[in-house]
This record gives C-alpha cells, structure tokens and sequence, in this order.
C-alpha cells in the first residue's frame, strides 16, 4: 500500500488545481451544468465509462477489475450555495451570489483524485483491485435533495451496490486529522412552513382585528417548548424558526404571518411526531387568539447513521493514511445529509475530513476556505477503503 500514498502524492497537485477551477464555477442544486461538465471530463480523460445527465446533472464513472467481488460506491455531491463570497481567494467565486461554503468542491476534487489514481493503480496492477468501483457525482445536497433522485433513476441498481462511501471537510476538525464513528453521526433533518391566518385592519382599531403577527409570535415561542417539555432531556432535538414573515406597513394589523424552520432529532420515534406535535402547538395558540393556521410539513432525509463494519474499515484506511495520533471519534453533529438516503438502502460510512486551522470560517459562511492540505488526505482515505472493501465485502448471494 505505499505505492498508494506515492500515487496521492504525485496526484496532489492536479487535485488542488481541479479544486480550484471547481470552485470558480459554483453553482447551485441542480443547476450543476458547468460543474458536471467538468467532472465527466476528468473521469473521461481516465478512460472510465462515464453517464451523465442522471436525475438532471448526475454524474457516474465506473471502474470495473473484471474480477468477482463487491461493488463500492463512492459519492461526492457538486452543488454550491447561494451565498455570496468573501473569501478574497484569487479563485473566488466568478458567479455573483453563489459560493462553494460547504465544501462539495474539495469532495468533488478528492472523488475525481480517487479515481485518477486507482484506474491507475488498476490498469498497472489489475489483481490490486477485485469488483467494482462507483464513483458518483450528485447534484442537490444542501436541496431540494438529490440523493433520492439519483437512487430513483437506478444508480444503486446496475450494477447493485453492496456498500456505500462519502466524506465530508469538517472545519471543526484540524486539517490532517480524520473522523470517523459507527452509528448515529448526523441528525435526520426536516422542514416546515407554518402559516398563520387571522385578520387585518387598523392598527388603532386591535379589538377589530386578529393580529396573525402577534398570534405567530406566540406560536414560536410555544414551539420551543416541544422540545423542552414535550422530549426527552436525553434526546438530541432541535427546532429553529429562521424565518418570520408579516405585515406590510406600521400602521397595518397583519392578517397573516408565514414562518418557516427545520427540526433534527436522531431517535425515529421523536422524529415521527414532529409534525402531529406542531400542529397540536399551533393550532392551541391559534384558537386561544381566534386565528387559524396551515402548516406545510416536508420530510427531508432520514438521520446518517454508520454501518459498524462499513466504519471499522474505514477507520483501518484512515490509521493506514495519517496514523493512529490523527484519527478521531467526532461528537454527532445536528447538521443533516442526505446521503443517509443511501445509507437507508445498503450499508455504508460517511466520515470527515479535518480542513480546519487558524482563522478558517465555519461551513455556510462567505469567508470559508478550508485548508487545501485535507485534499491529499480525503483522497487518500477514500482510495484506502475502497481497496480494502473490494477485497473484504462479502457479496450477498443471490436470493439471500
């Protein structure tokens, strides 16, 4: 395996440069022309068999041994926020009002330097390497979600995938190191909008109104208590409201106000009564106040949790890769993924990738920018786990 890690090396380079154009080009869930383009033309330029166009902008490549083992997927989502940049990098953003903020450039570029260097590896060596390797490109993680998309239209299915990988960068994590954790590691994450109905009029005349604003404010408050009184102290749960929506003059009593929020949770069962449990809220504060309400309630993506096994290897790569002192176990996080729908349908890890240090923004931010060090390393650990689920998966038999 120290071939390996001279391969990365000799890689490094072409992934920062590969990064670094991606990052020019963000753009946003589904919209992923330009970005797809450019993966398929690395993976082409590997001469892997490319499909592209998969649930709109899905990309896959596959590089089969020709030998009998497992298929192991390999994921990377490509889709950018709407944020503008403020990073000042000399390879900011050329799209005004969108950004890379999450990272899905720096796993795009580890993806695409996985492949480069096991065709490689697989074209010198063909006995290094047994069954299949997947690698997938999906549009729409931060939404409307394109996981399920990308399962619907059969990437799971020819070939079937066995087992499942993804990684993502971790600014809370330092670069170099790498996090990896069997079992619950990100929250299920859903979505609201809640509507609030009553009825305008003068703001000198409130006894003729029913002020939908001053109902909605009460409403969000209550809604905090679901999860202070209403779960467990021992369950992880969150509801935020980050939107809040009313009136249209000073002197005017709104007759509707819209707010909107996500919950996350990890336990099924809490997760499952979101929706009955803000309904009940609403429409108790609602009635008190003579209003009425409307909740739009969309069930996003299930919590990530890790297959056991899946993980341990995956840890084995990363021991092989940076070494006992830089693997950790991360804290579960209450940010979602909906990589997890894979997760629901074949064992797999998700694991982070440390690009933290001195001065490095958060995820979501406009001044975000890893350290570029990380990229080597994910390739790395990705390139590791593969070799070693090829040879270690076992295969279900057919009709078992």
């Amino acid at each position: 395996m120290d071939s390996l890690s001279d391969r990365i090396r000799a890689a490094a380079p072409h992934i920062v440069e590969v990064r670094r154009r991606l990052h020019r080009i963000p753009e946003t869930g589904f919209n992923e022309v330009r970005t797809a383009a450019l993966v398929a033309g690395e993976l082409a330029a590997l001469g892997l068999p490319v499909r592209t166009g998969i649930a709109g902008t899905g990309v896959t490549a596959l590089l089969d041994s020709g030998r009998p083992g497992p298929t192991v997927m390999l994921r990377a989502d490509m889709d950018a926020l709407p944020i503008p940049e403020a990073t000042g990098l000399d390879y900011a953003s050329e799209h005004p009002g969108c950004m890379h903020a999450c990272g899905h450039d720096m796993h795009m570029a580890m993806l695409l330097g996985a492949a480069r260097v096991l065709a490689a590896l697989s074209a010198e060596n063909p006995a290094a390497l047994r069954g299949r390797i997947l690698f997938l490109f999906q549009p729409a993680e931060e939404g409307p979600g394109g996981a399920q998309p990308m399962i619907d239209a059969g990437v799971l299915d020819d070939p079937r995938v066995d087992v499942c990988l993804g990684a993502h960068v971790w600014p809370e994590i330092p670069a170099g190191f790498v996090g990896v954790k069997p079992g619950p590691l990100m929250a299920a994450m859903d979505r609201f909008e809640l509507t609030v109905l009553g009825r305008g009029g003068h703001a000198a005349n409130p006894h003729l109104c029913v002020d939908a604003l001053e109902t909605a404010a009460q409403v969000v408050g209550a809604l905090q208590r679901v999860v202070s009184r209403m779960t467990s102290p021992l369950e992880p749960v969150i509801l935020t409201i980050g939107e809040l929506h009313a009136g249209t003059a000073y002197n005017v009593i709104p007759g509707e106000a819209r707010m909107a929020g996500t919950v996350r949770a990890f336990a099924p069962e809490v997760r499952n009564l979101w929706e009955q449990r803000i309904n009940q809220v609403a429409g108790g504060v609602c009635a008190a106040m003579g209003a009425t309400h409307r909740l739009d309630f969309r069930w996003c993506h299930p919590a990530v949790i890790n297959d056991p096994r899946a993980a341990a290897l995956v840890r084995r790569a990363a021991l092989d890769a940076v070494g006992p002192a830089r693997v950790m176990e991360p804290v579960p996080t209450m940010g979602g993924e909906d990589f997890s729908m894979f997760l629901q349908r074949v064992p797999g890890c998700f694991f982070f990738v440390g690009c933290g240090g001195p001065g490095v923004a958060p995820v979501h931010n406009p001044a975000f920018a890893p350290d570029e060090s990380c990229l080597p390393v994910g390739t790395e650990v990705l390139c590791r786990a593969a070799v070693q689920l090829c040879a270690g998966w076992d295969v279900p038999q057919a009709g078992a």
